[in-house]
Formats: structure tokens, sequence, C-alpha cells
């Protein structure tokens, strides 16, 4: 497998022990078909690389390729990166949209909120109205 020049050997595997939890017997799962779509190729000549593969780990060869990782309803673009490498390609793919904290607390906050900023808006409304009636 050719490398990164950017990235040695011993760097990767620096990265690689670091971070992963996966036996060093076993080394770090890399989907062979993930790879396959990657080596050899430049990754300004093709688009984007569908998979559905979240546990696969970045390797140096992916740098530069963009996947469209798989979150259970739709593919997300993810562009590699050499920060990414050691990691999977599902940590970059959220599978859940946060929708706020709160409850009953947060409205009544944000509510609060809202009222001040319409207070705001009118208070400078008639300030700015009052300056107009001078002139």
């Amino acid at each position: 497998m050719a490398l990164s020049a950017n990235l040695s050997l011993a760097l990767w595997r620096a990265i690689y022990f670091t971070l992963m939890t996966r036996s060093t017997k076993k080394g770090p799962y890399v989907d062979e078909r993930v790879l396959k779509k990657v080596l050899g190729k430049n990754p300004r000549e093709i688009g984007v690389i569908k998979t559905w593969s979240r546990a696969c780990v970045i390797s140096p060869e992916m740098v530069g390729f963009t996947f469209g990782v798989h979150n259970g309803k739709n593919h997300i673009e993810v562009l590699a990166t050499e920060d990414m490498v050691g990691h999977r390609l599902g940590e970059f793919s959220p599978t859940k949209t946060f929708r706020r904290h709160g409850g009953k607390m947060q409205k009544e906050l944000e509510a609060k909120a809202k009222e001040s900023e319409i207070a705001a808006a009118k208070a400078a409304k008639a300030s700015s109205s009052d300056d107009k009636k001078k002139k």
C-alpha cells in the first residue's frame, strides 16, 4: 500500500495505537471495497464515494477523498483530512438530529427572551420616530 507523502509509517502506527481500541494483532479495520475504490485514483477525478461502512477506519490513502457516509437515512458528505486518519467514517456522520435541550423551563426562558427582543425593538423604533419629529 502506498502511504501519503506527508504521513510516514511510524506516524501512522503512533496515531493508530493511541486512538484505536481494536486488537493490535488484528490491525485496523479498513473495508476492502472502500479501499479498492480509493487506491490508484485521483481525488479530484472521482466524485463522492458512497459507503454504508461506518466502521471503516480512515487510512492515509483515503486523505483528500470525499465519502458519502450513510447515517441511516441519507448519505452525508465527509472530506477525509490528515487529522481524521485513525478515526472511523461513522464518527463524522451523526445519526441523530439534535433538536434542543429543555422542556417547560426552556420554553419559558425562550418566551422571555423573545418578549425582551420585541420590547427593545419597540423602544428603538419609538426613539427613532421621536428623533424624526424633532427635526
